[in-house]
């Protein structure tokens, strides 16, 4: 459009150095409509009519506004390019000496006002790439001297109006870029003196009247991205001064004229891609000595290329892609040395590329896919020193890269895949620093990526799957910095995964498959935060496959057929098993459990899961039973091991914020947990210090009893069965001795259904204190929130709603009492709950007091069996949860 645009401001120019001047009797009309026009300006970025559109200076001087010499009346607004928001004022039509009025590119918004109609003097309407909608006014048909109507990009609506065909002036319309619907009026003819017609990017559709023909001034027609059918008329091609024929991406079919560039030798562009034409590339092309630029791709043209294509010395981009040409590709293309782009990819064209493309040296596009070109690449493409794109993939090319691929220095896109190339990957291939995309696969390179491989910062895809290539992966790879796309698959790589490629922070995409890689997958990979795709598939890897940061969303897709890979069951590989060598059995203790002998803290502990027949089902609910001390006994690491077999992941109980809890079973038949400390994590022997303070000085039936400990543990259980509400009166039992069963109270800090366990009776014992505090009687005591997940039921809801968020097992009534009955027990345990979480610790129950509530709802039914009610614990198998927060 810029030659439009040139050619509508010159033309207003010279319009207004022969204007007309008629006598009026005061100009203040004119300072009237401009400070009108001021004010319906909402926007001025640069505050330019702020500043400058005062009363103090005569309006003839202020930005943007012309005036006659002789009346001083305004007879051109130009406020172009300003960022302006606003809406036009409806008194500019009292600007009655304006013949221009150019409003390009600002922000102006709502319909365009119909008093445009009262500037009979009006040459120019510049109001292009505004936001104007609505209709285009009828009243402008007034304005008979207007020479130049430029409305595009706008949003108006409608039809093109009948009535512009009584513009017997008009020169230039453009309406492109707007919503326009219905067809071209064929009225249109009638503007014989018509130059330019820009109809481009609307919704309008039919054929194109042949009535355009008669427009013999005519320079140039866009009709581009409308829907029109049909032949493009022959009387078109007979207007001799015609410039620029653009009419892309409509459904136009037909053929193009032998006489093309006979009849119109003034042809400066031609676009008429992605249409149905059809037929052949008209020969006499040679002729257009003016054409520029002849796009003609996705067609249905058949025949050749024309043999003189390169007499048309003048052509700067030459686009015949997506046709049905055959042939080759004719030698006389080296002529056009104003080349910058070639594309004729996509047809079935044959034959070698010829030597003579190195005479198109401004050559910057080239693309030759999808052909049926045969025989090597051409070392005179060396040559095309100005060349950033080059596309030969889906051909049948062979033997090697050019060894002087290094000289195409300016090269950005490479892509060579889906030919016959051999030979190994040039080692100055590298040297292309400018190198963005690179896709040399399915061919059938072979050799190794070479050890002097130059760190690419540029590259950001590589793809150099399905050929030949063999040898390690080189660790340079980690330092190309742009990469994001990395296939390496189908080829012959071995050794390891290098480590490096998890410096590869922007990568999203790699594919390793289908190669002899083995050794691990290293753990640096964790670290590729964008990392979606991963394929490390049909290799001979082993060991564990990473759980942590992008392998979250890693299938098993991704590490298929493999030697000895293992891990996580969603991975579908088997469970790693820790074989320990007897090398390994001395680095063990310091990097996970350290023995007992060492001095340095490991975290082993055992908690007895105690199996004992309760002695009386009836027992006084405060009842503190205070067993005789226990001698801790001294376990072996050796049985640790085969207590827990092997620390399997099978034997996990649970997994807690500093260790994991493992099921034990020792040798004289003892059922035990086994918490192992992460030393790494840090808090992990703060939590063992508090855990072993209060653990040394509680005893109680329904907490935890330590057996021994190798040193520092922290305990944490995981609870598996369903919650009974006698299970709830053991733990209210448990924090009662634990808050004042004691001199000093114990507050746990951390209870939550995890640390309860259950033995075989589903006797609640309370453990894990890694977190407890003893509340000395001359300390304050201190809120801590609870550090568990929290979840949410708003109280107001509970008595109406409470059987909708339980599990329909847990509704189920037990004992014969009916559906009222289960749903007073649930409603009771829920007041509790939220009696013990109130927001102020010293509005909530006593513990004490708890037990006796509690004790209360186990008889509501009378029975004393463990009804399967759930209150602070799971709610049933749909993962539900109330927890209750804030203290004990």
């Amino acid at each position: 459009m810029s030659v439009e645009r040139l050619f509508m401001e010159s033309l207003v120019g010279v319009l207004l150095v022969h204007s007309c001047l008629a006598i009026s009797s005061s100009n203040v009309t004119d300072l009237s409509a401009l400070l009108a026009f001021k004010s319906e300006i909402k926007l001025d970025p640069n505050n330019i009519l702020g500043s400058n559109w005062t009363e103090a200076e005569n309006f003839c001087n202020w930005v943007g506004v012309s005036c006659s010499s002789r009346r001083q009346r305004v007879t051109l607004l130009s406020l172009g390019h300003m960022g302006l928001q606003g809406t036009i004022s409806p008194y500019v039509g009292n600007l009655s000496f304006l013949v221009g009025l150019d409003l390009r590119n600002n922000s102006f918004h709502g319909h365009l006002i119909p008093e445009i109609s009262h500037l009979n003097r009006l040459r120019g309407l510049i109001l292009q790439q505004n936001m104007l909608e609505g209709l285009i006014p009828e009243s402008m048909q007034h304005c008979q001297k207007l020479k130049v109507i430029s409305l595009t990009e706008n949003e108006f609506t409608g039809v093109i109006p009948n009535w512009l065909s009584n513009l017997p002036s008009l020169r230039v319309l453009y309406l492109g870029w707007n919503n326009l619907t219905g067809t071209i009026p064929p009225s249109l003819g009638n503007n014989s003196k018509l130059e330019w017609l820009g109809l481009e990017q609307n919704h309008l559709h039919g054929t194109i009247p042949n009535e355009i023909g008669n427009l013999q001034n005519l320079m140039g027609i866009n009709f581009a991205d409308n829907n029109f059918t049909g032949l493009i008329p022959l009387t078109i091609f007979n207007i001799s001064t015609l410039e620029q024929i653009l009419s892309e991406d409509n459904s136009l079919s037909g053929t193009l004229p032998a006489t093309l560039c006979l009849l119109l030798p003034n042809l400066d562009k031609v676009r008429l891609a992605r249409n149905k034409l059809s037929g052949v590339i008209p020969l006499y092309l040679s002729n257009c000595s003016q054409l520029i630029h002849l796009d003609l791709g996705a067609n249905r043209f058949t025949g050749e290329v024309p043999g003189n294509i390169g007499h048309s010395e003048q052509l700067q981009t030459l686009l015949l892609d997506g046709n049905q040409l055959t042939g080759s590709i004719p030698r006389g293309i080296g002529s056009l040395t104003n080349l910058t782009l070639l594309s004729l990819s996509n047809n079935n064209l044959g034959g070698a590329i010829p030597s003579t493309i190195k005479g198109m040296k401004s050559l910057q596009r080239l693309y030759l896919g999808g052909n049926q070109l045969v025989d090597s690449i051409p070392n005179e493409i060396c040559l095309l020193r100005n060349l950033g794109e080059m596309v030969l993939r889906n051909n049948k090319l062979s033997g090697s890269i050019p060894s002087c691929i290094e000289n195409l220095s300016q090269l950005q896109i490479m892509l060579l895949d889906s030919n016959s190339l051999s030979s190994s990957i040039p080692s100055n291939l590298w040297s292309l620093e400018n190198l963005w995309f690179l896709n040399l696969s399915f061919n059938s390179l072979g050799g190794s990526l070479h050890a002097n491989m130059r760190s690419m910062k540029m590259l950001q895809t590589m793809d150099l799957s399905w050929n030949r290539i063999s040898g390690d992966i080189p660790t340079i790879l980690g330092a190309f910095e742009s990469l994001s796309s990395l296939n390496l698959s189908g080829n012959l790589f071995w050794g390891s995964i290098p480590e490096s490629l998890g410096e590869l922070i922007t990568l999203d995409y790699m594919d390793l498959s289908h190669n002899n890689l083995s050794g691990s997958i290293p753990k640096s990979l964790v670290a590729l935060s964008h990392l979606r795709h991963l394929n490390l598939s049909f290799n001979k890897l082993s060991g564990e496959i990473p759980r942590d940061g992008c392998f979250a969303y890693f299938t098993a897709a991704s590490f298929l057929e493999n030697q000895a890979l293992c891990g996580q069951p969603i991975f579908q590989v088997p469970p790693c098993q820790r074989h320990i060598t007897q090398k390994s059995k001395k680095k063990i203790p310091f990097k996970i459990f350290l023995p007992c002998i060492a001095s340095v803290p490991i975290l082993v502990a055992l908690v007895l899961l105690m199996i004992k027949h309760r002695q009386s089902k009836v027992e006084t609910l405060n009842t503190v039973d205070v067993a005789p001390a226990v001698e801790h006994r001294m376990i072996s690491y050796q049985e640790l091991r085969h207590a827990t077999n092997d620390f399997s992941e099978a034997n996990i109980l649970g997994v807690g914020s500093f260790g994991s809890v493992f099921k034990g079973l020792l040798s004289e038949g003892t059922l035990v947990a086994v918490k192992v400390l992460n030393l790494q994590l840090e808090g992990a022997f703060k939590s063992f210090d508090a855990e072993c303070k209060v653990l040394a000085r509680v005893r109680h039936r329904n907490l935890v009893k330590v057996i021994t400990s190798c040193s520092n543990p922290e305990l944490r259980a995981l609870l598996e069965s369903l919650p009974k509400v006698s299970i709830l009166l053991d733990v209210a039992l448990a924090l009662e001795y634990l808050h004042h069963g004691q001199s000093e109270p114990v507050v746990h800090c951390d209870l939550k259904p995890s640390n309860v366990l259950l033995d075989d009776e589903m006797v609640a014992h309370v453990g894990d204190f890694g977190i407890a505090k003893i509340l000395a009687e001359n300390k304050t005591v201190t809120q801590t929130k609870t550090l568990g997940t929290l979840g949410y039921i708003a109280p107001a809801t509970i008595p109406n709603k409470i059987m909708e968020v339980v599990d329909e097992n847990l509704a189920r009534n037990q004992d014969g009492g009916g559906a009222i009955a289960t749903q007073e027990k649930l409603l009771a345990i829920m007041e509790l709950g939220l009696e013990c979480s109130r927001e102020l610790p010293e509005e909530r129950m006593d513990i004490k007091e708890v037990v006796i509530q509690e004790g209360t709802i186990t008889s509501i039914s009378g029975n004393s069996g463990r009804d399967a009610i759930a209150a602070q614990g799971d709610l049933g198998d749909n993962g539900t949860w109330l927890r209750v927060q804030g203290e004990d």
